[in-house]
């Protein structure tokens, strides 16, 4: 099924059966980019988010694009290979699948604890913040949160990376559980030319959402944004 937005073909990407993979991301916010003409753009991907914004800019440069801000952002690769020792084993990513095909409802309410680090002593995350999680979770297509899972994991983004050549926000949380920073944010802040990279000292995955760390995130995002 198919919507248009103005003259734009647009897939509604939570129910898609087709095109989960990264290269249709960032396919999607370039053709909303062009038909409204925007200029001077600031991409912000958080998560796989961020493996979006880094594959649009090498899909399509920077023309358009005055900055980039990848927030536990996925590149440059995620899956453990020869290449990436520092990368996680695909047995994780298998256990993911699993759980989206089985019962994904109680796999998302515990996803939520590791991606907001309410596992970890001290944490602030909220209740609310954690079933929110679970209900947008519960919103997307089984088959693309499956495909998903391929996507964010196996696809390598280091040659989009080099690509970026606008001033770039790297932030990362140092007790990310869900995408480490030392196979991520510290790979990319290196490939990124005119890379900021700021370390947040105990923030989980999901920091923009869990208090102290949010505010922070909030003052560095204005603060670069503006500058």
């Amino acid at each position: 099924m198919r919507r248009r937005v103005g003259d734009v073909k647009h897939t509604p990407r939570c129910q898609s059966w087709e095109g989960n993979n990264l290269d249709t991301y960032a396919d999607d916010p370039a053709a909303v980019i062009e038909k409204l003409d925007l200029r001077d753009v600031i991409l912000v991907g958080h998560s796989t988010g961020g493996g979006e914004v880094t594959r649009y800019i090498g899909r399509h440069g920077t023309d358009r694009v005055a900055k980039a801000v990848l927030v536990g952002a996925i590149p440059p690769l995620m899956l453990k290979t020869d290449e990436n020792p520092e990368g996680t084993p695909i047995d994780v990513f298998d256990d993911i699948r699993k759980g989206v095909e089985t019962d994904r409802s109680q796999f998302y309410k515990d996803l939520s604890a590791s991606f907001y680090g309410a596992n970890r002593e001290g944490s602030t995350v909220t209740q609310g913040t954690r079933d929110e999680f679970w209900l947008w979770s519960m919103t997307v297509g089984i088959k693309g949160a499956y495909d998903c899972v391929k996507a964010f994991s196996e696809t390598d983004l280091t040659e989009d990376l080099k690509k970026i050549d606008v001033p770039t926000l790297i932030v990362h949380g140092d007790d990310d559980q869900i995408v480490p920073i030392t196979a991520a944010g510290d790979k990319s802040s290196k490939l990124v030319e005119k890379a900021v990279y700021k370390v947040y000292p105990g923030a989980p995955h999901g920091l923009a959402m869990v208090p102290k760390f949010a505010e922070t995130f909030n003052a560095d995002l204005l603060e670069f944004a503006s500058s």
